[in-house]
């Protein structure tokens, strides 16, 4: 049924939903990748469209920036829309000297601060797991189409990392051996949300800038400089 954040009608948005943070690049998505897109829901500018890619429905919805944004829209889909799989598709920012910009990266497992699982399941958590089949899917895509990805940690922040007073003080606090390849605001949310929802998440992220390299992609390269994490989530939708 509608909610206060998404006025699609039952039934309009698909089993597997591919999920980016801009709306502007789901519609780029919508627009450039899918046939018979549909937009189904435009509360908030929140843009989801419902289409095909080679044959299979597949949605495309913007999550917005932020653990909350992406709490509300993830919950809703699962429970209220009966979405059993969600790809978050988004970018980060790299923790590693061997990553350059535009790499793709698989997280595995995702480290937060946050007490998001406290408040919405009073379950002192930090740590959650992708879904181990979605992850299998996508690797063996990414060999199939010969796209390279890195799959490993990566952790959560609430707040835009390179603003930090002192973003080694932040990586400090990381627990020992965790060791991850980067930053972004909003798997861990998509993933716990999963976990208690009994759901499957997966999150592929491209590199857009890093600790260890002064170029930052421009919005215009963020748009559209991302093509082949956006195919190979939809190849990998195709088989879920």
């Amino acid at each position: 049924m509608p909610t206060p954040h998404n006025n699609a009608n039952p039934g309009e948005i698909a089993k597997t939903v591919i999920m980016p943070g801009d709306p502007l690049r789901a519609k780029y998505i919508a627009e450039n990748f899918l046939e018979n897109a549909k937009l189904v829901n435009d509360v908030r500018n929140i843009y989801t469209y419902t289409g095909s890619y080679k044959g299979k429905t597949i949605s495309v919805m913007a999550s917005g920036m932020g653990m909350p944004s992406m709490g509300i829209y993830c919950y809703e889909l699962y429970k209220l829309y009966n979405v059993d799989n969600i790809v978050r598709i988004g970018s980060c920012g790299s923790y590693t000297p061997g990553l350059s910009l535009f790499d793709i990266i698989l997280s595995t497992t995702v480290y937060s601060e946050s007490n998001f699982a406290l408040q919405l399941n009073n379950e002192d958590c930090h740590f959650v797991e992708s879904n181990a089949e979605l992850n299998n899917i996508i690797i063996n895509k990414s060999k199939e189409l010969g796209i390279d990805i890195v799959a490993g940690n990566t952790v959560t922040t609430d707040c835009f990392d390179l603003y930090m007073t002192d973003v080694n003080k932040f990586l400090s606090r990381i627990p020992d051996e965790f060791n991850p390849l980067a930053a972004e605001m909003e798997a861990f949310s998509l993933l716990y949300t999963a976990k208690i929802l009994n759901k499957k998440a997966a999150c592929l992220m491209s590199v857009v800038d890093s600790k260890y390299i002064d170029t930052i992609a421009t919005t215009e390269e963020r748009q559209t400089g991302l093509n082949n994490m956006i195919k190979l989530s939809l190849e990998s939708a195709i088989e879920m």
